[in-house]
């Protein structure tokens, strides 16, 4: 890929020494005031990136998302405030928890009158692009460029609604989404401000179509199940085994590829459908029973979440090349996340939304080139995608508003954590009954966790510990560690305070721990 030209401006007039001047701050300005380069992604649990380790490091290696991680910080405990698409999204437009920007659950419409982080980025003199799935219903504001999914979106031959048209385009999701970031950056910024662009894939969301190429990736293996492939939900509080998102019953023939939801055009369909249609013919040839079908279920779900994880991979390397080969790496911040975890078979489930640990933490990997220590693994420090709004802010050096919740991670990133850092994180689900999930709130401490599902059909709680029981297998609430339990519990009051949640949902709070 070749450098982009040098833009041309207008010729003006200057006196020579207030010229000089304005030359000076300009590049001053833009030494100290990176660009910063925001990748995400959907539903993209840690367990499918390598660097994080894990069962599957080794057979679905991510080599672009590691070397982020090599040359930066990789974050053990980044927890989100509801792990569900568009709520986490408007929770890092805003730097605020749904309840205060009124984008509690999916269906909602986000309102964009109010105050974003792209917004003060304008006023700071940044330019401002957001390219890929946006799931806020609302058109987006704050954005001097945007291109963006309507809802879901579909992996093959999107419409893209670019700055207010729709714009048809033909190909695979993920690579249309990196190409017109790319198109973007090459040919439309401006090269003489400092750039904020979000870059937000479709992928890995279901339903999960691979590109073509991704095929056969991982046909001559069988992905190691997760211990918990066949929890039977014994040794938890009720809400759990009321799911609907189990590998089983509720993994259907789009989430398979037994049907397809994309349309495709005939060149895309013929080898797709030459792939999987002689396979899901010899599955129900076979006349599985449960048990078989639970494991065929797992193979082809991974498999196909995997491959489109590879994309999105490959995505990042050619994000990455480019910083390189236009010199712009040096002063580029990359920071790649994801809208929430996701269960990859994990207590035999897909999806997300529970508090559990594969849906509450997400990743997030920072490079920050002679700033963050490459190759730094932070498991201590307690981070959010509450506080990403804050961030942005604080890197581009503009006022940070006082009504955001997080804090900015700058600190973090340069290994200076303050002493007050939290302790703890609030998190708050609202989505009542999609797939099974009841509303609930809860604390974490990163070791112990308490969870509160305040319903009449539930009222219960459930407290784990994660150092004996890593895989949440076993609810100790009220069992054990009194003193843990009546600690998190007041944290739990604190921090719903603290957070401005409504008062009249405190009253059903009353925990005790003779409960």
């Amino acid at each position: 890929m070749q450098n982009p030209l040098p833009r041309i401006s207008p010729p003006f007039r200057l006196p020579i020494g207030l010229a000089l001047a304005f030359f000076a701050s300009s590049l001053f300005a833009k030494e100290e005031r990176p660009n910063i380069l925001f990748i995400f992604t959907d539903d993209h649990a840690t367990q499918a990136i390598s660097a994080y380790g894990g069962m599957l490091a080794e057979i679905a290696p991510t080599p672009h998302l590691d070397r982020l991680a090599a040359e930066g910080i990789l974050f053990r405990k980044c927890y989100v405030t509801n792990s569900i698409c568009g709520p986490a999204r408007a929770v890092i437009q805003t730097g605020k928890y749904s309840h205060l920007n009124g984008f509690r659950q999916n269906g909602d419409r986000f309102d964009g009158s109010q105050s974003t982080a792209p917004k003060y980025l304008q006023k700071a003199g940044y330019q401002t692009a957001v390219i890929g799935k946006w799931h806020l219903a609302s058109t987006p504001t704050g954005y001097d460029h945007f291109e963006v999914l309507r809802g879901q979106g579909a992996y093959y031959n999107p419409m893209l609604i670019t700055n207010g048209e729709n714009v048809d385009h033909v190909g695979y999701t993920t690579d249309l989404i990196t190409e017109q970031s790319l198109d973007w950056l090459e040919d439309e910024r401006d090269p003489d401000k400092p750039f904020f662009l979000m870059v937000q894939q479709k992928a890995p969301h279901g339903r999960w179509e691979p590109a073509i190429r991704h095929l056969e990736l991982f046909d001559d293996i069988e992905i190691p199940e997760p211990p918990t492939l066949f929890d039977d939900y014994s040794g938890r509080a009720r809400p759990i085994s009321q799911n609907r998102a189990r590998m089983l019953e509720e993994m259907n023939d789009f989430r398979l590829m037994i049907k397809y939801s994309s349309k495709h055009t005939p060149e895309q369909l013929k080898p797709f459908d030459a792939y999987f249609r002689p396979r899901n013919e010899a599955m129900l040839a076979d006349n599985l029973n449960d048990f078989e079908r639970k494991k065929w279920n797992y193979q082809r779900y991974i498999k196909n979440y995997l491959r489109c994880v590879k994309a999105v991979d490959e995505s990042i390397g050619e994000l990455l090349e480019y910083l390189d080969e236009t010199g712009l790496a040096d002063n580029t911040i990359v920071i790649y996340s994801s809208d929430q975890g996701f269960y990859l078979g994990e207590h035999g489930l897909f999806d997300k939304r529970w508090m559990y640990e594969e849906s509450l933490r997400t990743p997030l990997l920072v490079r920050w080139p002679g700033v963050a220590k490459a190759g730094t693994v932070n498991d201590s420090d307690i981070v959010s995608n509450l506080d990403y709004a804050q961030t942005f802010l604080d890197l581009a050096g503009a006022d940070i508003p006082d009504d955001m919740q997080g804090r900015s991670l700058v600190p973090v990133f340069k290994n200076e954590t303050p002493k007050d850092w939290r302790k703890y994180h609030y998190y708050h689900y609202y989505e009542h009954g999609g797939h099974g999930v009841p509303l609930h709130f809860g604390v974490t401490d990163g070791r112990f966790k308490l969870i509160r599902y305040p319903d009449k059909e539930n009222d219960t709680w459930e407290l784990f510990d994660l150092e004996s029981d890593p895989m949440e297998m076993k609810n100790i609430y009220g069992q054990t560690n009194p003193e843990i339990q009546k600690t998190l519990e007041t944290q739990l009051k604190r921090l719903r305070a603290a957070y401005d949640l409504p008062e009249d949902e405190l009253e059903g709070l009353k925990a005790s721990s003779q409960r």
